[in-house]
């Protein structure tokens, strides 16, 4: 599954006392027992949550129901009003909808002071159940309170030193949709722990994983609640490595926007970049469970889409290609385009001619361009300038013209004829071709920013005979769409959320800045999972082409998915891979969680296999992690001896648990126990080294329980040493 990695409360206390009125409950049994194994009872507390739950359930579906009955006949002025009403109707029901396996309600707060303004505001003894939707009952009365309100923040914030007034903080433990633990904190109980972690949530990172991603909205700590909260206009970078929850962290936080700032963000737009279709796949179940149901997902090349990518590019290639320079290379080929007027221009009205000479003609020229204006935008605005020029004249000639007649010179054949030949219209893909691959039109245009060198690297051999017969490669895309801005601008959204950023160029982050230019932004990554060659190596110049120079970074440390020997073992490679970046560390130690074995060239397949069939002994999803040029082998492998398998994005269930994953694909993908075949080949499939162990690491920290490590050829020598067995 994806990397939106819960994360265990640093301050949660299981509690012997569950609050006033309520008889003392102890920690349920981890298997989720019985009431009677609980409390003692089958009228106790897990009881009466049980009852609220199952109420709480009913009144949703009445919610959804009475939605449903509208008749939409008697209040629709015409049709369009009446399919805009159906469409915000179906959004409502969808919304709606329960979820039969996502918890409905995962916390419940007891305050013990008067109400504030502040985030643990509630009346004294007022209780409130936090969930991912709010739900009422006949009465109008809150039953479950969306975790996105104000008063929901005591949850995720509260602790033992800053208790926000909250008298009783309880979890709760779902198996499938069924209520069958909980857990209490007493937070202004002196005599309470303030050391012990949540048992809860530290069995709801280790449940297996089958099916769609489950929800994660009860697991965001206190840290991360203050990002996910932060206003609509700040963007923010969030530095993680592995399993310290960065992924969770952006998709909470537009689903608060959306809910903090619905109006504004549902004129202007709310969009999740993903590195590829797979990761969106696995992520595009967690929105409706934290209760949103319309945000648009992407990647970057769908978002700049305009020419049909068919071609690759050598790393040398797109190396330059991402390269920012471009950006200036682009711009001066466009504005090449620009002519210098020779000729004065005459416009004959009736029986007078008028007529502007070459020189004013070069000023208005002059002026557009000065002003900034996107390239069409000051094309669109000549030819008016040049009438506005001519009615100057006709009004010193004793005429009254009216905007009529500055209208009608504008479109005057003498006048579009100039416009024709001073700002002529450009096709951004023509532009691009033409750059590409006519060696004296690229060599004026990048003088002083390529040298001979890179300038080879990026014409094409062989230029194509037009744009539908170009094979055009991902970075020639986002070439063309720079120039597209430049021609046209780019319409703004208002947040945009940005995962795994570090595999970014600089002219994608353009792309993306372009997307949010009168918005904010949302940035997460790892610098250690850089894995193209151009991938980031220092966030502020990444923010920088981004558009978003005031972003603040935060950086997550505190790991909480990948186990502790797990991610020590991967962490050896960071000082080749990222000098300089502190360690993931792991709070969770599973002991025998790391295996490495080594075996004959002959016996690495069987071994792999081998190796497959014991993590499908244990209980959840397994990823079986491959270098991309032995994926044919295996797949042939795991045919032959009739395992089923499923590629990444495809929805893992109780029958097919297994995943074979090429590297390359692995990013942003966990399981409950991972094999990995043959390191070596992981590195060797890079262009570099140094990218090659990036991807290493990415493949290494995909396991949340287990990893097995099985190889032929030597290890990378930091890897060297490793407890085999």
């Amino acid at each position: 599954m994806p990397g939106v990695e819960p994360v265990p409360a640093s301050d949660s206390v299981p509690a012997g006392d569950s609050g006033p009125g309520v008889e003392p409950a102890p920690l349920a049994h981890p298997e989720g027992a019985s009431d009677a194994a609980v409390d003692g009872s089958t009228d106790g507390p897990l009881a009466r949550e049980r009852a609220h739950l199952a109420g709480s359930r009913a009144a949703l579906r009445t919610m959804r129901d009475e939605v449903e009955s509208l008749d939409l006949r008697d209040v629709t002025a015409n049709w369009v009003n009446k399919e805009v009403l159906q469409h915000q109707m179906d959004l409502r029901i969808k919304a709606l909808a329960d979820h039969a396996h996502t918890p409905l309600f995962f916390g419940r707060l007891d305050f013990l002071h008067a109400p504030g303004d502040g985030p643990g505001a509630g009346a004294a003894g007022e209780r409130f159940y936090i969930g991912r939707r709010h739900v009422h009952d006949a009465e109008g009365d809150p039953l479950v309170i969306d975790w996105r309100a104000p008063v929901a923040q005591a949850f995720y914030r509260a602790s033992r030193t800053r208790p926000l007034d909250v008298e009783l903080r309880r979890r709760f433990g779902y198996t499938g949709g069924d209520l069958t633990a909980y857990e209490d904190e007493r937070l202004s109980d002196p005599t309470e722990d303030a050391a012990r972690t949540s048992a809860l949530l530290q069995r709801e990172i280790e449940r297996p994983r089958v099916g769609p991603m489950r929800d994660i909205v009860a697991t965001i700590q206190p840290e991360q609640d203050e990002i996910v909260r932060g206003e609509l206009a700040d963007s923010v970078c969030v530095q993680g490595g592995p399993g310290t929850g960065k992924t969770a962290v952006g998709l909470h936080r537009v689903a608060y926007l959306l809910y903090a700032h619905r109006e504004r963000l549902a004129r202007t737009g709310a969009l999740v970049i993903g590195p590829n279709r797979s990761f969106l796949r696995y992520i595009e179940q967690v929105l409706p469970a934290l209760g949103e149901v319309q945000v648009r997902q992407a990647t970057v090349d769908e978002l700049v889409g305009h020419v049909e990518v068919r071609g690759t590019d050598a790393p040398a290639a797109a190396l330059v290609k991402g390269d920012a320079r471009m950006a200036q290379v682009l711009r001066r080929a466009l504005y090449a385009h620009v002519g210098v007027p020779v000729e004065p221009v005459v416009v004959t009205r009736g029986s007078r001619r008028w007529r502007i000479p070459a020189y004013e003609l070069a000023e208005l020229v002059s002026e557009l361009r000065g002003r900034g204006l996107r390239y069409g935008a000051a094309r669109e605005a000549l030819p008016q300038r040049i009438a506005h020029a001519v009615l100057v004249r006709m009004e010193q000639g004793g005429e009254a013209p009216d905007d009529r007649v500055q209208d009608a010179v504008a479109r005057d054949r003498a006048v579009r004829a100039a416009v024709k030949e001073l700002w002529p219209a450009v096709d951004p893909a023509a532009l691009v071709l033409r750059l590409l691959s006519d060696g004296e039109f690229l060599a004026e245009h990048a003088a002083g920013l390529l040298d001979e060198e890179e300038q080879r690297a990026v014409r094409w051999a062989r230029a194509p005979r037009g744009v539908r017969s170009a094979k055009w490669s991902a970075a020639d895309a986002v070439l063309v769409d720079e120039v597209r801005d430049l021609v046209e601008r780019t319409g703004s959204l208002g947040h945009v959320v940005l995962d795994e950023a570090q595999d970014l160029s600089p002219m994608q982050y353009r792309a993306v800045g372009r997307r949010c230019s009168t918005g904010s932004a949302t940035v997460l990554g790892d610098l250690a999972q850089g894995t193209t060659p151009w991938a980031t190596r220092d966030w502020a110049e990444a923010l920088r082409h981004l558009g978003k120079q005031d972003a603040v970074v935060e950086e997550l440390t505190a790991g909480f998915r990948v186990p502790r020997e797990v991610i020590g073992y991967a962490s050896r490679l960071l000082p080749e891979i990222a000098p300089g970046l502190a360690a993931v560390d792991s709070v969770r130690e599973s002991p025998g969680s790391l295996v490495v074995r080594r075996v004959a060239v002959e016996e690495l397949t069987g071994a792999v296999l081998a190796a497959t069939g014991r993590a499908l002994g244990h209980e959840g999803s397994v990823g079986l992690v491959v270098a991309d040029a032995r994926v044919g082998v295996l797949a042939a492998a795991l045919d032959a001896a009739g395992t089923p398998y499923l590629a990444p994005g495809e929805e893992t269930r109780a029958d097919v648990r297994l995943t074979l994953v090429p590297a390359s694909l692995a990013k942003g993908l966990e399981y409950d126990h991972v094999v990995l075949d043959e390191p070596g080949a992981v590195v060797a499939g890079e262009p570099d080294v140094r990218t090659g162990l990036r991807r290493l690491y990415v493949a290494l920290t995909r396991a949340v329980s287990g990893l097995a490590v099985v190889h032929a050829e030597p290890l990378p020598p930091a890897l060297e040493h490793a407890p085999e067995r």
